[in-house]
């Protein structure tokens, strides 16, 4: 199995932010081929000292990292992509890890 960890900053404004997110990107995002679980944080996301500046983390499951390639390839990924950029531009501090994982 492989993910796709996407940490979002807590934006200046929260409000908008999940709105757009639930409203518009993750609809689009659950259209990637290949994609078999979307998860997202829910609630305060802590470090093990106390609080932190994120405000919400998506993982997204796929088979392999060959598929990740492939999901965000396709038209339905490339508008994703597109629309992160929108609510949640590079500069914001966004910050993504694709990796393959096993059990142990």
């Amino acid at each position: 199995m492989a993910r796709m960890i996407v940490i979002y900053p807590t934006p200046r404004d929260v409000e908008a932010f999940d709105r757009h997110y639930f409203d518009i990107h993750v609809p689009l995002a659950l259209k990637i081929p290949g994609l078999r679980r979307y998860e997202v944080s829910d609630g305060p996301i802590a470090t093990p000292v106390g609080a932190s500046n994120i405000h919400r983390i998506g993982t997204l499951h796929f088979d392999d990292l060959a598929a990740i390639e492939t999901a965000f390839a396709s038209p339905e990924g490339q508008a994703a992509g597109a629309d992160r950029r929108l609510f949640a531009p590079d500069h914001s501090g966004v910050q993504m890890f694709l990796f393959d994982s096993r059990d142990v």
